[in-house]
């Protein structure tokens, strides 16, 4: 694949679809609407010579010619933002907070806490069911599931995150199933048939059907217990604790901006681990 002289933000843009497998994530990452999106892909694609993507119906695919593509210019990325510069006086540090939709629930009902009275701080809440590359500064701060052993990421583990079944009632038979891969939905295949199930593709439709009262649905306890309108059907399901911890990069937890985040959301969720232990 040769050379492009596409500017950075045709790049920045392809590497954004690229990572949202689709426009649909990338129109949230970028401000961009998903058919200025479809048309900068390919003209792109068009000024290049060669496919990026297959646009398949769940989405898009990289392209032999695009994953090499996307592999050079995420590279060059991560080699600019290792370019650190101090704050313009008056401009915000931007600290990009990447969690899991339930846990991207609970932070927005709990943003006051995480936010300083300073103006120093702009949070971009990230919330993706995959796991965004902090080595290459998709994230800054990260909540997980485990301990991160990627060479110069950092680690502070929060407390255990412990799961069960809720619904309105007991008499509630159906399932509400995300088809995408998280813990609790590869458990809920392993456990629950087709013909017990009402899938969705997105968790938080999962909350709807089960508030709706059409379904019961497996929830963290800190989700589910304060849930209006539902309640434990079930035992904390063992198979699915598991520890929780705020992962960031080596050089970011240095900046005083990314400290005081850090340290506010240890806090908050220290205080949500007490309250559902």
């Amino acid at each position: 694949m040769g050379e492009t002289k596409e500017n950075w933000d045709d790049l920045r843009l392809f590497v954004a679809v690229a990572r949202g497998h689709g426009l649909a994530k990338a129109s949230l990452a970028t401000g961009k609407s998903p058919p200025t999106l479809s048309r900068r892909m390919l003209d792109l694609e068009k000024s290049i010579g060669h496919d990026l993507f297959r646009r398949l119906p769940k989405g898009y695919e990289l392209t032999e010619d695009g994953q090499a593509l996307f592999e050079k210019v995420t590279r060059l990325e991560a080699d600019l933002l290792t370019i650190w510069k101090p704050p313009a006086r008056g401009k915000r540090t931007l600290v990009k907070i990447s969690a899991g939709t339930w846990m991207s629930k609970f932070l927005c009902e709990n943003m006051t806490a995480i936010v300083g009275p300073e103006e120093a701080v702009l949070i971009r809440l990230i919330s993706a069911e995959e796991v965004l590359d902090i080595g290459r500064r998709e994230a800054v701060i990260g909540i997980r599931n485990q301990r991160p052993h990627q060479r110069g990421l950092a680690g502070r583990r929060v407390g255990r995150v412990r799961f069960a079944a809720y619904a309105r009632n007991e008499s509630v038979s159906a399932w509400a199933r995300f088809t995408g891969s998280t813990p609790s939905a590869d458990w809920l295949k392993g456990h629950v048939g087709d013909s017990d199930c009402i899938e969705v593709t997105s968790p938080r439709n999962a909350l709807d059907l089960a508030v709706a009262g059409a379904a019961r649905v497996v929830l963290p306890t800190f989700v589910g217990d304060a849930q209006a309108g539902l309640m434990r059907v079930s035992q904390t399901i063992d198979a699915l604790e598991g520890e929780q911890w705020l992962v960031v990069h080596d050089d970011d937890r240095f900046s005083p901006e990314v400290r005081r985040t850090v340290d506010r959301l240890y806090k908050v969720l220290q205080s949500m681990h007490r309250e559902h232990s």
